[in-house]
């Protein structure tokens, strides 16, 4: 059996008296879907705000790879090969689609800041290359038509691609999708699961998913995660967590799990 490419070590996130995470572990190994589910605050994306950097977590750590990155800048995991999404879509409003998306390409630049200020020939290919890449992914979510309109003139579920193509831009590894049904239609929602498996097996991704919606989560994610209070209270594939009573009783209710 491979290693985990992310290994959650009894992390801990307090705030002031408050613990929002409290000893959590989770191993996932690379190329697996894995779900986090839980009631709101229970802690879901403080655990993904502890991956990426945004906080360094009270106590316990976070490896990647076998490295410890939890206490390494948010640009740095990023370049590591962890990029998300948010809950709150977190788009670039004064900038095309394509532009949004070559944001997050832009690590990947080789050329250094002596070729950028004078523009040199090396530079000039430098930046059509992650265009080009740009461009792709784009089109691989859907959105070709649309690399020079603003994003905001897109739909509110095309505007959830344009995430997920900014963040695979960023070339990750793992790949953390925060709630990416959240105000979408069930055609839309079933779009989402088509693509989202479409696209672990197309770039090979590791990737963790938050999500309130269960039809989606318990149709396309292996293994589940359950949170309550900041506390792991379950963990286990679809069938198992759908029928844990401490889940049901927590988060989903009798009516979600005999769904």
């Amino acid at each position: 059996m491979s290693a985990p490419l992310l290994h959650l070590e009894k992390v801990t996130m307090q705030f002031g008296g408050l613990k929002a995470v409290c000893d959590f572990e989770l191993a996932i190994r690379p190329g697996e879907l894995v779900g986090l589910i839980g009631p709101n605050g229970a802690g879901k994306t403080t655990v993904f705000n502890v991956i990426t950097g945004v906080y360094t977590p009270t106590r316990g750590r976070v490896m990647l790879d076998g490295a410890q990155v939890s206490g390494l800048k948010a640009n740095r995991i990023a370049c590591r090969g962890v990029t998300r999404t948010f809950q709150n879509i977190r788009l670039f409003p004064r900038l095309t689609c394509l532009d949004n998306v070559a944001v997050a390409a832009h690590q990947h630049r080789k050329a250094g800041l002596a070729s950028a200020l004078f523009g040199t020939n090396a530079f000039q290919r430098d930046e059509a290359l992650l265009r080009a890449q740009s461009l792709e992914m784009l089109q691989v979510l859907g959105l070709g038509d649309y690399a020079d309109a603003m994003a905001t003139e897109l739909a509110y579920g095309q505007q959830r691609r344009l995430e997920i193509a900014r963040a695979l831009a960023g070339r990750p590894k793992l790949l953390l999708l925060d709630e990416p049904a959240a105000g979408l239609n069930p055609q839309e929602s079933e779009e989402l699961m088509r693509l989202i498996t479409e696209i672990r097996r197309r770039f090979s991704l590791t990737i963790l998913l938050i999500e309130h919606d269960m039809k989606v989560v318990m149709g396309i994610c292996e293994r589940i995660a359950v949170l309550d209070y900041g506390l792991m209270i379950a963990e286990g594939s679809p069938s198992e967590i759908r029928s844990n009573p401490k889940v049901i009783e927590a988060y989903l209710g009798e009516d979600t799990a005999h769904a």
